[in-house]
C-alpha cells in the first residue's frame, strides 16, 4: 500500500436514536444512525405502524368507503372501452 494516501481506519463508536451503542472500526470516528438492530422491526420481531403526516386519515377522508364498497360489487377492475 502507498503511504499517506489512504484514510485512518480506527476505533469508531456507532450511536442509535434508540440509545444503543455499538463499537466497530471505521474511518469516522463517531457515527449517528436513525434505526439499529435493536429496534428495527425485522430483528425485533415488533411491528411499528409510522403514519407520517396522517397519510391514512387523509385517505380515508378522501375514499371514505367508496374503495370498499366496489370490491365487495365486484367491479373493480373492469373498464368500459368503447369500440
Amino acid at each position: 500500500m502507498k503511504s499517506g494516501i489512504h484514510p485512518n481506519y480506527g476505533p469508531a463508536v456507532i450511536r442509535c436514536v434508540c440509545g444503543n451503542v455499538i463499537e466497530t472500526k471505521s474511518t469516522k470516528r463517531e457515527i449517528t444512525v436513525e434505526i439499529c438492530s435493536a429496534c428495527h422491526p425485522l430483528f425485533t420481531g415488533r411491528q411499528k405502524l409510522v403514519d407520517t403526516a396522517g397519510r391514512i386519515d387523509k385517505f380515508q377522508k378522501k375514499y371514505g368507503g367508496r374503495v370498499a364498497r366496489q370490491t365487495t360489487s365486484g367491479q373493480a377492475g373492469r373498464s368500459k372501452k368503447k369500440r
